[in-house]
């Protein structure tokens, strides 16, 4: 099984996608579509037009995992895409909640939780 740990980001990727992709199509689309590295060890997450399916792709350091889920009713609370954006990015309990059931956009965090922000990486 993969861990997800707070260094780890999850890439929801906003376009529907074709659910009988495998390994190399989901490979393909991180890399082609999304501009990630698919062997980052981040999660990537894809859902069907309804909104009824995802399956995910995740490297683990010695291999790639696809994982599916379907729902017998009802559809996952999915982000909405912005101007030109083909993902956005969440964090690991985020997704919990996303495959939870959960409304993102209904939650919020509290006004005096503290969290770092990743470093900014400067090219000199």
């Amino acid at each position: 099984m993969f861990g997800l740990g707070p260094a780890t980001k999850v890439y929801i990727a906003l376009e529907a996608v074709d659910m009988r992709k495998g390994f190399e199509g989901l490979h393909g689309l991180v890399r082609d579509h999304l501009g990630e590295d698919p062997l980052s060890g981040h999660l990537f997450l894809f859902a069907n037009r309804a909104h009824t399916r995802l399956k995910a792709l995740v490297w683990d350091g010695s291999g790639l995992w696809v994982c599916a889920k379907r729902l017998e009713r009802g559809s996952f609370h999915w982000p909405k895409p912005q101007e030109a954006t083909r993902s956005v990015t969440m964090r690991p309990e985020e997704l919990a909640m996303l495959l939870n059931g959960m409304d993102l956009t209904a939650a919020r965090p509290r006004a005096n939780w503290y969290r770092r922000q990743a470093p900014q990486h400067n090219a000199a």
